[in-house]
Formats: structure tokens, C-alpha cells, sequence
């Protein structure tokens, strides 16, 4: 419960647009990732959604910033990317720019948690 605390109160510094957006896709990733592990970064200015402690095992990314949310995605650069929602050009990461409620409940983004989760699992038996 302390997570929730501390997330609320991370994502209450930002103005109410960031905040609502933030708030409903922290909800749809804890939907679409069953048992996920959500971490509060706040130095970096992010919340972490990971299955343990190493970076490998992170998932995707919530980067509130008081131009918009991001919704980050590690290896984001493997994955499919039906939709060419992600962008970036690190060498790992990717990211979508999240705009409305709309976009948050698309097909596009379940696809992309669904091939984050699928790459995961892969890291992992390796």
C-alpha cells in the first residue's frame, strides 16, 4: 500500500491532465500485466512496472513530464510495433506519447503490452 502512496503522491506534482492520463494507464497496465511488481522511481521521474528486482525484468515505463505521459517500454526496439506506435531512437527503449483515454484503452496499446509481456518471458528462459 506504501507504493500506492508514494505513486499518488509522485503523480499529484503534475497538473490534472498529466495526472488523470497518468492515472487511468497505471490502471490499464496493472490490467494487462497480471502480478506486476510496481516500482516508483522518483528521482528518475517514473513509475517501473517489473517481475523482480533487475532491470532485465522491467516491462514498460510511466514517465509523467508537465508536457504529457509516456508509456516507455524496455527493448522497446525488439518488439513489433503493429500499430508504429513507439518511438525513440535509444538503443533500447521505446516509448508511446499517451494523449487521451482513447488511446490508453486501444487494441494498439494491449497489443504492445501483450508482445512486452511475450519478450519478457523469452528474456527470462534464456
Amino acid at each position: 500500500m506504501q507504493n500506492k502512496e508514494s505513486i499518488n503522491f509522485f503523480l499529484s506534482q503534475y497538473d490534472k491532465g498529466v495526472y488523470s492520463i497518468a492515472i487511468q494507464l497505471r490502471k490499464i497496465v496493472l490490467e494487462n500485466l497480471p502480478d506486476i511488481i510496481e516500482q516508483p522511481d522518483i528521482p528518475a521521474k517514473m513509475i517501473a512496472y517489473c517481475y523482480g528486482r533487475k532491470y532485465s525484468e522491467i516491462i514498460c515505463t510511466i514517465i509523467p513530464s508537465k508536457n504529457g505521459v509516456k508509456l516507455g517500454f524496455y527493448k522497446g526496439n525488439e518488439l513489433p510495433d503493429l500499430y508504429n506506435l513507439l518511438e525513440g531512437k535509444g538503443k533500447i527503449s521505446r516509448d508511446v506519447d499517451i494523449k487521451s483515454e482513447e488511446q490508453i484503452k486501444s487494441a494498439a496499446i494491449k497489443q504492445l503490452f501483450e508482445d512486452a509481456f511475450a519478450a519478457y518471458k523469452k528474456r527470462i528462459e534464456k
